[in-house]
């Protein structure tokens, strides 16, 4: 099957061998791969007792989780986005945006959807993400109020 990885590079989502799967309905199970590659049309992989196409076509939208446990410690400066979600996002003028809901990949760069008295959609760039306090569950970017 093909998948699409957000690890970096994406090759490294191979390096976990038991995939913990959650499916579109919230179902969860965990699966062995057996085989996979990285070949010019994208990651291939197969999972332990799926062997035809029909098969693997039962795990359409299904999405890879890995258990906080198993993931790399992060270096100073760096985040997990799942840890910012819920931080409250302001400006370097201290308006207060809403709250950090989720990140949206897009071509151009990634972006933090922010929620509050309305929706923003804030590029995550050094240019425009200018402090992370986790502690504080508080971001503050380079961002116009009223853009």
């Amino acid at each position: 099957m093909h998948l699409e990885s957000w690890t970096d590079p994406p090759e490294a989502v191979f390096g976990y061998p038991a995939w913990h799967l959650k499916g579109p309905s919230g179902s969860r199970t965990v699966m062995t791969v057996a085989e996979a590659r990285a070949g010019s049309n994208g990651l291939v992989a197969r999972l332990e007792g799926v062997a035809t196409r029909e098969q693997s076509e039962l795990w359409v939208g299904w999405r890879i989780e890995v258990p906080r446990s198993d993931l790399p410690p992060t270096e100073p400066g760096e985040h997990y986005r799942h840890d910012l979600l819920g931080c409250r996002v302001a400006n370097l003028e201290g308006v207060d945006f809403g709250v950090l809901e989720r990140f949206e990949d897009l071509p151009a760069s990634a972006v933090m959807v922010v929620k509050g008295e309305r929706e923003r959609w804030i590029p995550v760039t050094g240019q425009h993400l200018r402090s992370i306090d986790p502690a504080a569950r508080r971001i503050v970017v380079d961002w116009p109020e009223d853009f």
